[in-house]
C-alpha cells in the first residue's frame, strides 16, 4: 500500500472542496475524476471519493452510473491495498474497472510519472 504525500492529499482535498462548490453537474464529474486519479493509492480516501461519486449518481438518477459506484465502493480499499488499480483510471462507469488511463500533466509528478 502506498501513503500519498502530503502534496496528493492537499490536492485531493481541493478538488473534492471544487466538486462540492462547482456550478454545474459536468464540472462537479471533473473534479471528483480528478481527486478520484490521486486518491487512488489510499484506501480511505479512494473510498471515500466513490461514496462522493456514489452520491453525485444519485442526486442526478443515473442508475447505471450509480451500479457502478456500488461496485468501485466494494474494490476501492482492497485495491488501494493492494496496489491493484488502474492508474489514471477517472473512476467513472465509463472508464471501465481496470482500466488504465493518461494521468493528467499537472497531476503526473504527484504520482509519480
Amino acid at each position: 500500500m502506498t501513503r500519498l504525500g502530503a502534496a496528493a492529499r492537499d490536492i485531493y482535498r481541493r478538488e473534492m472542496a471544487a466538486a462540492q462548490s462547482a456550478p454545474s453537474a459536468e464540472q462537479r464529474w471533473r473534479h471528483l475524476e480528478r481527486a478520484h486519479i490521486v486518491s487512488q493509492p489510499d484506501p480511505w480516501l479512494h473510498t471515500c471519493n466513490h461514496a462522493a461519486m456514489l452520491s453525485l449518481a444519485l442526486r442526478q438518477r443515473d442508475r447505471r452510473e450509480a451500479l457502478g459506484q456500488v461496485v468501485r465502493l466494494i474494490v476501492a480499499a482492497p485495491g488501494s491495498i493492494s496496489g491493484r488499480y488502474p492508474a489514471g483510471n477517472t473512476g467513472r462507469v465509463g472508464a471501465g474497472l481496470m482500466t488504465p488511463m493518461a494521468i493528467p500533466d499537472d497531476l503526473a509528478p504527484l504520482m509519480g510519472g
